[in-house]
This record gives C-alpha cells, sequence and structure tokens, in this order.
C-alpha cells in the first residue's frame, strides 16, 4: 500500500522525476498525494488529495531541486486531507519524512513529544517519527537522530527522511519493502517501494533489508545493519524486467493487459529450473505437516492447492489465510512446511504467518511473483512465477502462474511431474483461444445484461469451489457488484434464499467426477427464478448463457477463472470504474 520514491543526485528536474516516478506507483493504491524538494536552504512541500494521475509536473510550477521525494498515501491513521498527506514536517520545519507502514506505538511517544512542546498538525503516525527525530536531532547528528527514533517505534516501516541543513537522504526499513536503484551517471540513487517507479532510468537495484538504514550524500551510499550500528556491504542486482512489459502499450486498461498475455506468463511459469519445483517437492515429502499460506487472491490459490495436492497426489495440505495463520501456531514444529505464496513477495500477513513458522523452526518455501522480495529473501526455498509486472490491483496472470506451479508441484510429488508439465503446455495451447477480441466480445454481452444487477454468485464443487471464492473476489473488486461464492453442495443449506427471479448466477463446470453434482445444484438454482451462467466445456439445458472454455482435467481451475477476469473487467468498464485502481484497495498490502 501507499507509494514511496525519491531522487538524489545531480539532475535539476527531481521534483518532475519524482512526480512521474510516483505516476507508475499508482497501482498500488492511494487517496492523496505529496512531494517535498530542497531549494536553497528551504524544503518545499506540495500536497493534494486526489489522484496524480492527469496531474502535469509543468502545471505545478516545481523550482528546480537535484533531491526530491514524493509519497502517495492510503489513508489509515486520520481521513482524507492534505493535513494527513505526506510528507510531513516536524515541529521546525527541520525534517520532512515519507513512511509507508504503521506505527504501532505511535500515540505513547506522541504524548511524551507533547508534553515536551511539540504541536502535530495531523493525525497521523508518521509525522510523529518526524518530530522524534526532531526531537533527537537537538543533540545528535541527523544520522543518529534516525537511527535513535526507528529503534523506538514498534511496527513495520519503510521511510525516507531529510533535514534542511544536510545534503543527505536517509532511508530506513523494517517489514515494508523499499528498494535502492542505482543509476546510470555517478552519484544518482533512486529510493522506491516499488521497482516499476524508476525502471525507466535504470534496472540495477539494492535491496534494502529489514533493520538496515542507507545513508546517501557526497555521491555515495552507504548501509549500516541498526542493531549493531555496523557498516555493511550489499550487492547490486541487475533485474530482468523491461519498460514496454510495464506499460499497457495498445490496450486500454492494464487488466485487460495482463489477462490476455496469460498464455505467455503460464509458459514461463511452467518452463522454468525444474530444480525449484523437485526441491519443494521434496520439502513437502519429507514435511510431517504442510501448510499452504496466503491472503487475498493468492489465499484462495494456496486453498485451490490443497484440492489439488488431495486428488493428484493422495497428500493432506492445510490451507490458512495468512492473517488467521497465529491461530495454527501451536501445531508448527521443526517437520512443518510452510509454503507462502504471494504476488508481490510482501503481503504484511503472510510475512508474519512467516515470522511464527521460523520462529518454531519450521522450513519456508514461496511461490511469488518479484524474486527479490521480502518473502523470497527469508524463504529457504523459493519458486519464481516469472509473470513479470502485474500493475493492475486485481491479480490475474500472476493467479494462473502460481495456480500452473501448484499444478506442477502436486503431480511431482505423485512421481508425474513431466505428466502435469504436459498437461499444463497443452492447457496453455488451448487458453488461447480464449484471449482473443471474439471471445471477449461474447462475454461483453452477458456483462452488458446483468451490468445494473446489485449482487450476483458464483458456484463450484472441488477444486473450482476456491475458484468460486475467487471469481467472487474478482468481480468484487473491479465491477463493485456484490458478489459470493459458494459451494454447490451448501446452497441447500441457506444461500438459495438469496435466489430471486433473474438473480446470475455462475456455475463453474469441469470434465470431472464433480460434474453432475455441479450441474444439479445450476438446476436447483434455476428451478428458482435464478439466471444460469455455465463456464463449462460443453452447453448444457440449464444454462441460459455458456462461456466456453476447454476441457482440459486437473487444470480446469486455470481456464476456469479466465472468462470470469474478463467478465469482471468488462462489467467494471461498462460501469465506468477504474479496473486498474478500485476503490479502498492496493495492489501490495503492508500493513496488518
Amino acid at each position: 500500500m501507499c507509494g514511496i520514491f525519491a531522487y538524489y543526485g545531480e539532475k535539476k528536474n527531481a521534483p518532475h522525476l519524482v512526480i512521474e516516478g510516483l505516476k507508475n506507483l499508482e497501482y498500488r493504491g492511494y487517496d492523496s498525494w505529496g512531494i517535498a524538494y530542497k531549494n536553497g536552504g528551504d524544503i518545499i512541500v506540495h500536497k493534494e488529495v486526489g489522484k496524480i494521475g492527469d496531474i502535469n509536473a509543468k502545471d505545478l510550477a516545481l523550482g528546480e531541486s537535484s533531491v526530491a521525494m514524493a509519497h502517495s498515501r492510503w489513508a489509515t491513521h486520520g481521513g482524507v486531507t492534505k493535513a494527513n498527506a505526506h510528507p510531513h514536517f516536524s515541529e521546525h520545519n527541520e525534517i520532512v519524512l515519507i513512511h509507508n507502514g504503521i506505527f504501532e506505538n505511535y500515540q505513547e511517544i506522541k504524548k511524551d513529544l507533547i508534553k515536551k512542546g511539540h504541536k502535530f498538525l495531523s493525525q497521523t503516525d508518521t509525522e510523529v517519527l518526524a518530530h522524534l527525530i526532531e526531537q533527537h536531532s537537538r543533540k545528535h547528528s541527523f544520522e543518529e537522530s534516525v537511527k535513535m527514533a526507528v529503534k523506538e517505534i514498534e511496527g513495520r516501516y519503510a521511510i525516507v527522511v531529510m533535514k534542511k541543513d544536510e545534503d543527505k537522504v536517509i532511508a530506513a526499513r523494517k517489514g515494508s519493502p523499499l528498494i535502492i536503484g542505482v543509476g546510470k551517471e555517478h552519484g544518482e540513487y533512486f529510493i522506491a517501494s516499488d521497482i516499476p517507479a524508476f525502471l525507466a532510468q535504470t534496472n540495477k537495484v539494492i535491496y534494502l533489508d529489514d533493520n538496515q538504514i542507507c545513508v546517501i550524500g557526497n555521491k555515495k551510499i552507504n548501509f549500516y545493519d541498526n542493531a549493531t550500528n555496523e557498516e555493511i556491504k550489499k550487492r547490486i542486482i541487475e533485474i530482468d524486467w523491461d519498460v514496454e512489459s510495464a506499460e499497457k502499450g495498445e490496450f486500454a486498461h492494464f487488466m485487460i493487459k495482463e489477462i490476455m498475455e496469460q498464455k505467455d506468463t503460464l509458459n514461463r511459469a511452467i518452463n522454468q529450473d525444474p530444480k525449484n519445483i523437485e526441491l519443494v517437492a521434496k520439502a513437502i515429502e519429507e514435511a510431517e505437516s504442510t501448510y499452504f499460506v496466503g491472503c487475498g487472491t493468492a489465499g484462495k490459490v494456496a486453498m485451490v492447492g490443497a484440492y489439488l495436492f488431495a486428488k493428484i497426489s493422495k497428500k493432506q495440505i492445510h490451507f490458512v489465510f495468512g492473517s488467521e495463520f497465529q491461530n495454527y501456531k501451536d501445531f508448527i514444529n521443526k517437520k512443518t512446511l510452510l509454503v507462502c505464496i504471494s504476488q508481490s513477495g510482501e503481503t504484511a500477513d503472510t510475512l508474519e504467518a512467516m515470522e511464527i513458522a521460523k520462529e518454531k523452526g519450521a522450513k519456508i518455501a514461496s511461490i511469488v511473483n518479484v524474486e527479490n522480495s521480502s518473502i523470497a529473501r527469508h524463504s529457504d526455498i523459493v519458486i519464481p512465477i516469472k509473470a513479470g509486472p502485474e500493475k493492475a490491483v486485481a491479480s490475474t496472470k500472476a493467479t494462473t502462474s502460481q495456480l500452473a506451479i501448484l499444478t506442477l508441484l502436486a503431480y511431482a510429488c505423485d512421481g508425474g511431474v513431466e505428466i502435469g508439465k504436459q498437461l499444463l503446455i497443452r492447457t496453455a495451447s488451448q487458453i488461447n483461444d480464449m484471449l482473443n477480441p471474439r471471445y471477449a466480445d461474447h462475454i461483453k454481452k452477458i456483462a452488458t445484461k446483468i451490468k445494473d444487477i446489485e449482487s450476483m454468485y458464483i458456484i463450484g464443487r472441488g477444486a473450482n469451489f476456491p475458484i468460486a471464492l475467487e471469481a467472487a473476489i474478482k468481480l468484487q473488486e473491479v465491477s463493485y457488484i456484490h458478489a459470493e461464492g459458494f459451494a454447490g453442495g451448501e446452497l441447500k443449506h441457506g444461500p438459495i434464499a438469496l435466489i430471486s427471479k433473474n438473480t446470475p448466477v455462475i456455475a463453474l463446470v469441469a470434465n470431472d467426477d464433480c460434474r453432475k453434482e455441479i450441474l444439479s445444484n445450476a438446476q436447483e438454482v434455476k428451478a428458482r427464478g435464478g439466471y444460469i451462467i455455465g463456464v463449462a466445456p460443453t452447453n448444457e439445458e440449464v444454462f441460459d448463457f455458456w462461456i466456453r472454455v476447454p476441457d482440459v482435467g486437473a487444470t480446469s481451475p486455470i481456464v476456469n477463472i479466465i472468462p470470469v477476469q474478463i467478465l469482471a473487467y468488462q462489467l467494471a468498464v461498462l460501469r465506468q470504474n477504474d479496473p486498474d485502481k478500485p476503490r479502498n484497495l492496493a495492489k501490495s498490502v503492508t500493513v496488518k
């Protein structure tokens, strides 16, 4: 959540650079934004409520500067106001700071600072840290003040700080991502919460780890371990993302671009180093118990994984949402394997589950899109899904790639990894027929018919039950239509009371041993007036509208979610919503 972007170098257009970089982070979710830059002996701050996307930096009449930072805020402490937007000044406007995360003990620190005469202009936890740094700076250097202040705060954070009379930028992190981009010019550095902010400038990065601080000044950068105060060396990594992959190109929105990329992204997920799959499969075989953990869409993927393992390799896998994992901590030990699934690799609740598991001595594997993310770096084994940048908030291509990896793992644990690979290759080739304008136009017909409804439901059985839950998430996220997913067999235990004349119900059907039962459930809905939208390999009498999908056996969860992704997109556009940046949501959920 939120976006951070800062620049230190010799370019005089730093204010314009950070605004443009911040626009590249809009997908992270935010409701206000602001910028701070050095101008002579002063620090100039400009803040606004609303979106930055349509802002022309030239219209802001910003001065020249070679040091600047910008922030997009997703409100946590305090409402959506200019006063609560970042950057935040300290008491005497000496310190200016931007921040992602939450300070859990900010209130007690704030009370102490008020007793010392500090006056606060916002309701945020962030302003408290700016004041705390200034308080320490009365007796200590700028660097020491930052180091002392972050040791006092509790919670997850990523911060960037400037001081009026210092030619330095200081950054620190704990539990919230912060990445340094190394510019092409000597002494030029970028600081961001995600790589796309500076991808047009450089593909050379340094990852700041937890409890580390970096100090940029005098054309050099130094890193410190904040626990020991010792200077540390960091390596520069070249990433293989390119600018084009992070742009919309010919598409109207990132969401539809990323949906249409799924044949290629599936193939990349399948055709990676087989050692990654073998290592995790071996760890599952050796573990006494295995937990698949994720949040949101990744949580639904983890739930599908439990079904796949039960069916394909006859193994019991426990599924838990990251936010609920603490309730299972008494069952975790050195013989436990935790498999964490995440697109961003920075999901706060999943990271917390990892911390709990590590304390118990468990082994950690991860399935992530961002290979050098916090989750990846803290894992014993990593399977990268290689989907490339996913900028729409609603995950699509990362979802199907994660499903592909779990399918490979399930087959690998049954000794048939090559069988699984060939099945997935055939699936990828067959979904190509779904990823075209003609198929999307067919789905648009049903989207046009139901665009004004208030509620809709999705039913599935077996591995397609969690896909029904994921389908509901997609529809909720971008169309803002009330959508719920159910296990088909649970309809008559309550939810069928919600069905009235012409209520849209999507039935996810696969040519498997659940086929007859899910069609029977669809018939139960139709008998009560429901309008059945069938997602299935064959047209059935019960369907009022049929969306064809290929008959792919165990990989039906992959093909069945794609038409719902397209439907959600079409509904969002017809309802004049922004499918890339839905309200109240963020791409990377880095707060609990």
